[in-house]
Protein backbone atom coordinates (compact mmCIF):
# COMPACT_ATOMS: atom_id res chain seq x y z
CA UNK A 1 0.00 0.00 0.00
CA UNK A 2 1.48 3.49 -0.84
CA UNK A 3 0.76 6.24 1.92
CA UNK A 4 1.48 10.03 2.02
CA UNK A 5 1.83 11.53 5.08
CA UNK A 6 2.01 15.30 5.57
CA UNK A 7 2.75 17.71 8.46
CA UNK A 8 3.32 21.83 9.23
CA UNK A 9 5.20 21.60 12.41
CA UNK A 10 7.83 20.01 14.02
CA UNK A 11 5.94 17.84 16.67
CA UNK A 12 3.97 16.90 13.21
CA UNK A 13 6.85 16.01 11.43
CA UNK A 14 8.14 13.63 14.07
CA UNK A 15 5.14 12.00 14.86
CA UNK A 16 4.31 11.57 10.63
CA UNK A 17 8.60 10.24 10.89
CA UNK A 18 7.28 7.73 13.76
CA UNK A 19 4.02 6.38 11.84
CA UNK A 20 5.96 6.23 8.49
CA UNK A 21 8.47 3.81 10.07
CA UNK A 22 5.45 1.87 12.08
CA UNK A 23 4.49 1.04 8.32
CA UNK A 24 7.34 0.55 6.56
CA UNK A 25 8.29 -2.63 9.02
CA UNK A 26 5.31 -4.36 7.74
CA UNK A 27 5.79 -3.27 3.90
CA UNK A 28 3.65 -0.03 3.01
CA UNK A 29 5.67 2.33 0.70
CA UNK A 30 5.61 5.71 2.85
CA UNK A 31 6.29 9.65 1.29
CA UNK A 32 6.66 11.86 4.28
CA UNK A 33 5.90 15.54 3.40
CA UNK A 34 6.94 18.36 5.29
CA UNK A 35 7.47 22.39 5.84
CA UNK A 36 11.01 23.02 3.90
CA UNK A 37 11.98 24.11 7.38
CA UNK A 38 10.68 21.09 9.25
CA UNK A 39 11.81 18.64 6.90
CA UNK A 40 14.52 15.65 8.29
CA UNK A 41 16.19 13.12 6.26
CA UNK A 42 14.25 11.30 4.00
CA UNK A 43 11.64 14.25 3.95
CA UNK A 44 10.21 16.05 1.05
CA UNK A 45 9.59 19.58 0.86
CA UNK A 46 5.99 20.78 0.66
CA UNK A 47 5.94 23.53 -1.81
CA UNK A 48 1.83 22.93 -2.93
CA UNK A 49 -1.08 23.74 -0.73
CA UNK A 50 -2.71 20.93 1.13
CA UNK A 51 -5.47 20.65 -1.61
CA UNK A 52 -2.89 20.48 -4.23
CA UNK A 53 -1.23 17.67 -2.36
CA UNK A 54 -4.42 16.05 -1.80
CA UNK A 55 -5.45 16.21 -4.88
CA UNK A 56 -2.11 14.26 -5.78
CA UNK A 57 -2.55 11.73 -3.16
CA UNK A 58 -5.86 11.01 -4.11
CA UNK A 59 -4.57 10.04 -7.55
CA UNK A 60 -1.66 8.41 -6.72
CA UNK A 61 -2.08 6.65 -2.96
CA UNK A 62 -3.99 4.47 -0.92
CA UNK A 63 -3.73 6.26 2.37
CA UNK A 64 -3.32 9.80 3.17
CA UNK A 65 -1.84 10.52 7.07
CA UNK A 66 -2.46 14.18 7.86
CA UNK A 67 -0.17 14.93 11.29
CA UNK A 68 -2.05 18.32 12.05
CA UNK A 69 -5.19 19.64 12.64
CA UNK A 70 -8.42 17.84 11.23
CA UNK A 71 -9.93 21.16 9.94
CA UNK A 72 -6.59 21.58 7.42
CA UNK A 73 -7.93 18.14 6.12
CA UNK A 74 -11.26 17.94 5.99
CA UNK A 75 -10.34 21.47 3.71
CA UNK A 76 -7.78 19.84 2.02
CA UNK A 77 -9.37 16.13 0.63
CA UNK A 78 -13.06 18.20 0.19
CA UNK A 79 -12.46 19.07 -3.41
CA UNK A 80 -11.40 15.22 -4.39
CA UNK A 81 -13.43 13.14 -2.19
CA UNK A 82 -16.24 11.57 -4.86
CA UNK A 83 -17.79 8.20 -3.17
CA UNK A 84 -16.26 4.91 -0.57
CA UNK A 85 -15.47 2.64 -3.43
CA UNK A 86 -12.43 4.71 -5.08
CA UNK A 87 -10.94 7.59 -2.35
CA UNK A 88 -8.20 6.49 -0.51
CA UNK A 89 -8.53 5.90 3.45
CA UNK A 90 -7.71 9.06 5.31
CA UNK A 91 -6.50 9.14 8.83
CA UNK A 92 -5.92 12.27 10.39
CA UNK A 93 -3.75 12.18 14.22
CA UNK A 94 -2.96 15.39 16.02
CA UNK A 95 0.79 16.30 16.02
CA UNK A 96 1.52 14.79 18.58
CA UNK A 97 0.15 11.22 17.83
CA UNK A 98 -2.48 11.13 21.05
CA UNK A 99 -5.74 10.72 18.72
CA UNK A 100 -6.03 8.55 15.63
CA UNK A 101 -8.94 9.04 13.78
CA UNK A 102 -10.12 7.33 10.56
CA UNK A 103 -11.96 10.53 8.31
CA UNK A 104 -12.79 8.34 4.96
CA UNK A 105 -13.13 5.17 3.73
CA UNK A 106 -13.20 3.78 7.08
CA UNK A 107 -14.45 0.18 5.82
CA UNK A 108 -13.30 -0.37 2.42
CA UNK A 109 -10.71 1.96 1.73
CA UNK A 110 -8.64 0.46 5.13
CA UNK A 111 -8.80 3.26 7.51
CA UNK A 112 -10.38 2.18 10.32
CA UNK A 113 -7.71 -1.21 10.36
CA UNK A 114 -4.89 0.93 9.89
CA UNK A 115 -5.72 3.45 12.38
CA UNK A 116 -5.73 0.49 14.58
CA UNK A 117 -2.60 -0.57 14.02
CA UNK A 118 -0.91 2.82 13.94
CA UNK A 119 -2.51 3.84 17.15
CA UNK A 120 -1.40 0.55 18.84
CA UNK A 121 2.36 0.94 17.73
CA UNK A 122 2.38 4.70 18.79
CA UNK A 123 0.76 4.13 20.86
CA UNK A 124 -2.22 6.27 20.70
CA UNK A 125 -6.05 6.34 21.08
CA UNK A 126 -8.03 5.48 18.10
CA UNK A 127 -11.40 7.01 17.30
CA UNK A 128 -13.77 5.15 15.15
CA UNK A 129 -16.96 6.77 14.19
CA UNK A 130 -18.38 4.28 12.15
CA UNK A 131 -21.81 3.04 12.81
CA UNK A 132 -21.28 -0.39 12.46
CA UNK A 133 -18.23 -0.34 14.62
CA UNK A 134 -19.40 1.35 17.32
CA UNK A 135 -22.89 -0.60 17.58
CA UNK A 136 -20.37 -3.98 17.22
CA UNK A 137 -23.18 -5.56 14.49
CA UNK A 138 -21.85 -6.97 11.24
CA UNK A 139 -20.27 -4.96 8.67
CA UNK A 140 -20.38 -6.18 5.05
CA UNK A 141 -18.43 -3.63 3.79
CA UNK A 142 -15.57 -4.91 6.32
CA UNK A 143 -16.64 -8.27 5.58
CA UNK A 144 -15.97 -7.90 1.79
CA UNK A 145 -13.06 -6.07 2.06
CA UNK A 146 -11.09 -8.91 4.08
CA UNK A 147 -12.69 -11.94 1.93
CA UNK A 148 -11.35 -9.77 -1.27
CA UNK A 149 -15.25 -9.57 -2.29
CA UNK A 150 -16.56 -6.88 -4.34
CA UNK A 151 -19.89 -4.92 -3.82
CA UNK A 152 -22.12 -4.67 -7.05
CA UNK A 153 -24.49 -2.08 -5.45
CA UNK A 154 -23.22 0.37 -2.50
CA UNK A 155 -27.56 1.31 -2.24
CA UNK A 156 -27.83 -1.77 -1.44
CA UNK A 157 -24.81 -2.09 0.97
CA UNK A 158 -26.01 1.21 3.06
CA UNK A 159 -29.40 -0.88 3.14
CA UNK A 160 -28.12 -3.95 4.77
CA UNK A 161 -26.01 -1.82 7.27
CA UNK A 162 -28.80 0.39 8.23
CA UNK A 163 -31.56 -2.90 8.50
CA UNK A 164 -28.90 -5.00 11.05
CA UNK A 165 -28.69 -1.37 13.08
CA UNK A 166 -32.31 -1.41 13.26
CA UNK A 167 -32.34 -5.35 14.34
CA UNK A 168 -33.78 -6.82 10.90
CA UNK A 169 -32.92 -10.10 9.62
CA UNK A 170 -30.69 -9.85 6.52
CA UNK A 171 -30.49 -12.86 4.38
CA UNK A 172 -27.34 -14.73 3.39
CA UNK A 173 -26.44 -17.20 0.51
CA UNK A 174 -23.09 -17.93 -0.88
CA UNK A 175 -22.42 -20.55 -3.65
CA UNK A 176 -18.83 -20.77 -2.60
CA UNK A 177 -17.81 -22.48 0.55
CA UNK A 178 -17.28 -20.32 3.55
CA UNK A 179 -16.17 -21.58 7.15
CA UNK A 180 -16.78 -19.60 10.36
CA UNK A 181 -20.13 -19.00 12.46
CA UNK A 182 -22.59 -16.78 10.73
CA UNK A 183 -23.14 -13.38 12.33
CA UNK A 184 -26.21 -11.87 14.88
CA UNK A 185 -28.68 -10.59 12.40
CA UNK A 186 -27.99 -12.88 9.28
CA UNK A 187 -30.32 -16.07 8.21
CA UNK A 188 -29.86 -18.48 5.71
CA UNK A 189 -33.75 -18.34 5.78
CA UNK A 190 -35.79 -15.99 3.79
CA UNK A 191 -35.60 -12.82 3.95
CA UNK A 192 -36.45 -10.03 1.79
CA UNK A 193 -33.06 -8.13 1.88
CA UNK A 194 -30.09 -10.23 1.37
CA UNK A 195 -26.46 -10.49 0.58
CA UNK A 196 -25.75 -13.32 -2.00
CA UNK A 197 -22.27 -14.60 -3.37
CA UNK A 198 -22.50 -16.39 -6.67
CA UNK A 199 -20.42 -18.76 -8.08
CA UNK A 200 -21.83 -19.10 -11.81
CA UNK A 201 -24.98 -17.78 -12.98
CA UNK A 202 -27.80 -18.34 -11.02
CA UNK A 203 -30.59 -16.37 -10.41
CA UNK A 204 -30.38 -14.13 -7.39
CA UNK A 205 -32.35 -15.22 -4.31
CA UNK A 206 -33.94 -12.52 -2.94
CA UNK A 207 -36.05 -9.86 -3.50
CA UNK A 208 -33.20 -7.21 -3.01
CA UNK A 209 -30.35 -8.61 -3.36
CA UNK A 210 -26.47 -7.22 -2.63
CA UNK A 211 -24.61 -9.35 -4.54
CA UNK A 212 -20.96 -9.79 -3.53
CA UNK A 213 -18.44 -11.42 -6.68
CA UNK A 214 -14.96 -13.16 -5.26
CA UNK A 215 -12.32 -11.46 -6.71
CA UNK A 216 -10.69 -14.74 -7.59
CA UNK A 217 -7.81 -14.37 -9.95
CA UNK A 218 -4.59 -12.63 -10.41
CA UNK A 219 -2.81 -11.72 -14.24
CA UNK A 220 -0.03 -12.14 -15.24
CA UNK A 221 0.97 -9.28 -17.60
CA UNK A 222 4.37 -8.60 -19.42
CA UNK A 223 4.68 -5.98 -22.19
CA UNK A 224 7.08 -3.94 -24.54
CA UNK A 225 7.91 -0.94 -23.05
CA UNK A 226 5.46 2.62 -24.48
CA UNK A 227 2.68 0.37 -24.18
CA UNK A 228 -0.28 2.49 -23.58
CA UNK A 229 -2.63 2.38 -20.90
CA UNK A 230 -5.56 1.67 -23.85
CA UNK A 231 -3.80 -0.94 -25.41
CA UNK A 232 -3.32 -2.67 -22.14
CA UNK A 233 -6.96 -2.63 -20.84
CA UNK A 234 -7.91 -3.81 -24.40
CA UNK A 235 -5.87 -6.70 -24.32
CA UNK A 236 -6.54 -7.55 -20.66
CA UNK A 237 -10.34 -7.47 -21.72
CA UNK A 238 -9.84 -9.88 -24.16
CA UNK A 239 -7.89 -12.40 -22.46
CA UNK A 240 -10.47 -12.24 -19.39
CA UNK A 241 -13.23 -12.41 -22.03
CA UNK A 242 -11.76 -15.87 -23.69
CA UNK A 243 -11.10 -17.43 -19.84
CA UNK A 244 -14.72 -16.27 -18.83
CA UNK A 245 -14.21 -14.35 -16.37
CA UNK A 246 -15.30 -10.93 -15.58
CA UNK A 247 -13.05 -7.77 -14.88
CA UNK A 248 -14.84 -7.95 -11.19
CA UNK A 249 -13.05 -11.12 -10.84
CA UNK A 250 -9.62 -9.44 -11.01
CA UNK A 251 -8.00 -8.83 -7.48
CA UNK A 252 -4.61 -8.05 -8.75
CA UNK A 253 -2.17 -7.75 -11.94
CA UNK A 254 1.54 -8.88 -11.77
CA UNK A 255 5.08 -8.35 -13.07
CA UNK A 256 8.24 -7.95 -12.74
CA UNK A 257 10.14 -5.25 -10.79
CA UNK A 258 11.52 -3.52 -14.08
CA UNK A 259 8.10 -2.60 -14.83
CA UNK A 260 7.00 -1.44 -11.85
CA UNK A 261 7.10 2.26 -12.95
CA UNK A 262 5.81 1.36 -16.50
CA UNK A 263 3.05 4.04 -17.25
CA UNK A 264 0.03 2.03 -19.01
CA UNK A 265 0.15 -0.69 -16.74
CA UNK A 266 0.28 1.69 -13.46
CA UNK A 267 -2.31 4.03 -14.72
CA UNK A 268 -3.83 0.61 -16.04
CA UNK A 269 -4.14 -0.49 -12.27
CA UNK A 270 -5.05 2.75 -11.11
CA UNK A 271 -8.04 2.84 -13.69
CA UNK A 272 -9.05 -0.84 -12.63
CA UNK A 273 -8.92 0.32 -8.52
CA UNK A 274 -6.81 -2.78 -7.89
CA UNK A 275 -3.03 -3.32 -6.98
CA UNK A 276 -0.13 -3.47 -9.03
CA UNK A 277 2.40 -5.93 -7.85
CA UNK A 278 5.71 -7.14 -8.55
CA UNK A 279 9.02 -9.12 -8.27
CA UNK A 280 12.17 -9.31 -8.84
CA UNK A 281 13.71 -12.02 -11.11
CA UNK A 282 14.99 -14.06 -8.04
CA UNK A 283 11.64 -13.93 -6.31
CA UNK A 284 10.00 -14.86 -10.04
CA UNK A 285 12.70 -17.69 -10.63
CA UNK A 286 11.87 -19.63 -7.46
CA UNK A 287 8.01 -19.82 -7.97
CA UNK A 288 7.33 -23.79 -8.26
CA UNK A 289 5.69 -25.29 -11.12
CA UNK A 290 6.29 -25.56 -14.80
CA UNK A 291 6.17 -22.42 -17.15
CA UNK A 292 6.06 -21.47 -20.85
CA UNK A 293 9.85 -20.88 -20.77
CA UNK A 294 11.21 -18.36 -23.06
CA UNK A 295 14.91 -17.82 -24.01
CA UNK A 296 14.47 -14.20 -25.25
CA UNK A 297 12.41 -13.46 -21.90
CA UNK A 298 15.22 -14.73 -19.75
CA UNK A 299 17.80 -12.91 -21.24
CA UNK A 300 15.95 -9.97 -20.99
CA UNK A 301 14.49 -10.17 -17.73
CA UNK A 302 16.90 -12.97 -15.93
CA UNK A 303 13.81 -15.26 -15.99
CA UNK A 304 12.43 -17.37 -18.44
CA UNK A 305 8.69 -16.40 -17.95
CA UNK A 306 7.55 -13.34 -16.66
CA UNK A 307 3.26 -13.51 -16.78
CA UNK A 308 2.87 -17.15 -15.72
CA UNK A 309 5.24 -16.75 -12.68
CA UNK A 310 4.25 -13.65 -11.35
CA UNK A 311 0.48 -14.48 -12.12
CA UNK A 312 0.85 -18.04 -9.83
CA UNK A 313 3.50 -16.06 -7.17
CA UNK A 314 0.81 -13.32 -6.76
CA UNK A 315 -2.38 -15.67 -6.27
CA UNK A 316 -0.40 -16.99 -3.21
CA UNK A 317 1.42 -20.01 -5.41
CA UNK A 318 -2.41 -20.72 -6.57
CA UNK A 319 -3.66 -22.61 -9.16
CA UNK A 320 -2.60 -21.67 -13.02
CA UNK A 321 -6.08 -20.91 -15.01
CA UNK A 322 -4.18 -19.64 -18.32
CA UNK A 323 -0.89 -20.34 -19.65
CA UNK A 324 0.87 -16.98 -21.17
CA UNK A 325 -0.92 -15.82 -24.25
CA UNK A 326 0.84 -12.79 -26.51
CA UNK A 327 0.03 -10.50 -29.01
CA UNK A 328 1.44 -7.24 -30.19
CA UNK A 329 4.00 -6.82 -27.52
CA UNK A 330 1.58 -7.79 -24.59
CA UNK A 331 1.68 -11.50 -22.68
CA UNK A 332 -1.03 -12.31 -20.36
CA UNK A 333 -1.14 -15.19 -17.83
CA UNK A 334 -4.12 -15.86 -15.38
CA UNK A 335 -3.77 -17.95 -11.99
CA UNK A 336 -6.47 -18.31 -8.98
CA UNK A 337 -6.18 -17.97 -5.39
CA UNK A 338 -6.95 -20.65 -3.57
CA UNK A 339 -8.68 -19.08 -0.50
CA UNK A 340 -12.57 -19.37 0.63
CA UNK A 341 -14.87 -17.44 2.48
CA UNK A 342 -14.55 -16.93 6.36
CA UNK A 343 -16.62 -14.98 8.96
Amino acid sequence: MRVRLISYTKKGRDTAERIAGILRTTGYDCRCFALPKFCGAGDEPLTVSAAEWAAEGFREAEALVFCCASGIAVRAIAPSMKDKTTDPAVIVTDDRGRFVIPLLSGHLGGANELALMIARELPGTPVLTTATDGSGVFAVDVFSKKNHLKINDMSLAKAVSAALLAGQPVGFRSEIPWEGKLPDGLTEGEADLGIWIPENGQMPPFPRTLKLTLQRYAAGIGCRKGKTCEELSVFLSEQLSNCAAAPDELRCIASIDIKKDEPGLTELCRTLRIPFQTYTAEELRAVPGEFTASAFVEAQTGVDSVCERAAVLAAGCGRLVRKKTAADGMTFALAEFEEGITF
